[in-house]
Formats: structure tokens, sequence, C-alpha cells
């Protein structure tokens, strides 16, 4: 056997390796959806506030709870239309979609998304919300490093880029609404567009 054939068949189980430890069906398009319905959200929410608050965000209010709702219907699209199109793209490829790995990817996103989602809510409760934007980008940029180790791992410079820019937030809290935007709208369709062409095209 000649030396490109070692490095053919190493090349190959490597690649084995990689699809059973890791979820690689992961869709860029959806990335790119979801950072679309944070700004459309985003942009609701802020007319919201403005036209109906007077610019004024009042925990006990009615406005309040709607731009709760509106912060729902975000994590409901984006969920959907991610399992979506990623239930599309491993059908297409022969892949499963609920195996170990997937699992395995699902759980440890879910741990640092939860705890910071009650995190926020006991906050919220004790009539503090100004981190709340500061407070969701981090939690978030935790649970996608977290989840890297089973998915495409550059997943995670996603993540870093949501913990400086929740950071930042914490640092200045009166622009915590426009890094919100940035961070869940603009660098979801910025990283969704990005692996959309360098993993989706090229299948």
């Amino acid at each position: 056997m000649e030396p490109k054939d070692y490095l053919k068949d190493i090349s190959e189980i490597k690649q084995l390796m990689n699809k059973s430890s890791r979820f690689i069906s992961l869709s860029g398009l959806s990335g790119i959806l979801a950072g679309i319905y944070a700004i459309i959200g985003a942009a609701i929410a802020y007319w919201l506030v403005m036209e109906y608050s007077n610019g004024t965000l009042i925990l006990d209010g009615k406005i309040f709870r709607w731009v709760i709702l509106d912060l729902v219907l975000i994590a409901f699209f984006s969920i959907g239309t991610a399992v979506v199109l990623t239930t599309r793209k491993a059908k297409k490829h022969g892949e499963k979609i609920w195996d170990g790995t997937s699992k395995r990817l699902v759980v440890n996103f879910l741990i640092p998304l939860i705890t910071g989602g009650l995190y926020i809510l006991i906050i919220l409760n004790h009539q503090k919300y100004g981190q709340t934007g500061a407070l969701m980008l981090i939690f978030y940029g935790l649970a996608l490093i977290n989840a890297s180790k089973y998915s495409i791992g550059n997943i995670r410079y996603l993540g870093f880029i949501q913990i400086i820019l929740g950071l930042i937030c914490a640092w200045f809290p009166g622009y915590g609404f426009w890094l919100w935007v940035i961070g869940f709208g603009f660098m979801h369709i910025i990283y969704g567009t990005w692996m959309h062409f360098k993993y989706d095209k090229n299948q």
C-alpha cells in the first residue's frame, strides 16, 4: 500500500470519528433566519415601548407583558426553524437527527441557558432589570461554548462574541437594547451566512 493510500484511510477514519462524536447537521440558514427574527422582534419591542410607554418599560405594566410575549415568539420561531431545517438537512445526508450526540448537544446547550433564564426571572421578580440584556447574551454565549464540543467547533466563537457583547452591555447598560440586537440579530446573520457557505453549500 502506497503512502497516499494510508493518508486517505487516515482521513476517512478521522471523518467517521468526527461524525460519530459531533452533530454536524446544524443549518446555517436557520442561524440567518434566527437573526432576522431577532431584529424584527426588537423593532416591534422598540415601537411598543416608544409608542405606548413613553420610552420607559415598567415591569408590572401591560407593555412589559407584550415585550415578554415578543421575546417568547422570537425564541419559538428560532427554535422551530432550526429544528425543521436541521431535520431536513440530516435526512438529506442520511444522518440521524436524534442520537446520542444530538442528545448530548441539547443537554449541554440547555444547562447554561435554563440556568440563565431562571436567574433572569429571579432578578426581574426583584424589580431589577438593568442587566437583563447582558445576562441573556452572557448565558447564551456560555450555552453555545458548552455545546460546541458536540457540534461544529466553530460555533464556540459565536459564543465568545456573545459573552464579550454581554460584558460590554453590563458595563454600559444604557446600550443594552442595541447590543442585544447586535448579538442576537446581526451576529446570527453573519455567522449563519458564513456557516451556510462553508458547510451547507459545500455539501
